[in-house]
């Protein structure tokens, strides 16, 4: 199941891919957020290869993730590879400078069961797929209007 959508911002592409690829604070904000994550990889700075391991409680059962950054080419495109028991997922973030001050950011989130039971899950979640994809393109929504804040503001993290 994909999901996808884009915003504009009012901000220059280099500073939205700095904002964006801000990794520390959103380890900090998963951890504000009652989960737990922790750096898997030996890499210093940022680029491809970098991984994550997080423990979070969804949908009442603790789960595992593990997230690696399998491409990273500045200013335009971060793509990440997601990995569950049953399920995988890539999260591409792509970026397109419109004019000087202006950039267009999509994210497409695509999901893949791995498993007969993610099958099922994925089934049900097709149903609602209209809701499901509504409630992303407003998160997302206002995660771009977050980001125009802290720019305007001159906190140039993306603080999640």
């Amino acid at each position: 199941m994909k999901f996808s959508t884009k915003e504009d911002l009012e901000i220059p592409i280099d500073d939205v891919f700095t904002m964006l690829s801000d990794f520390d604070s959103y380890e900090r904000a998963v951890l504000r957020h009652g989960a737990d994550v922790s750096r898997t990889d030996n890499i210093d700075g940022e680029g491809i290869g970098m991984s994550w391991k997080a423990r979070a409680t969804v949908r009442g059962k603790k789960r595992e993730f593990d997230v690696k950054l399998v491409d990273f080419d500045r200013p335009n495109q971060m793509l990440f590879d997601v990995k569950t028991n049953n399920m995988s997922a890539t999260f591409l973030i792509e970026l397109v400078a419109m004019s000087r001050m202006r950039t267009r950011m999509r994210l497409e989130l695509d999901v893949r069961p791995q498993t007969l039971s993610a099958r099922l899950l994925m089934q049900s979640a097709k149903l609602a797929r209209n809701t499901l994809n509504r409630r992303y393109k407003t998160r997302i929504a206002h995660f771009a209007s977050d980001l125009e804040e802290r720019y305007k503001k001159g906190l140039r993290t993306a603080g999640v």
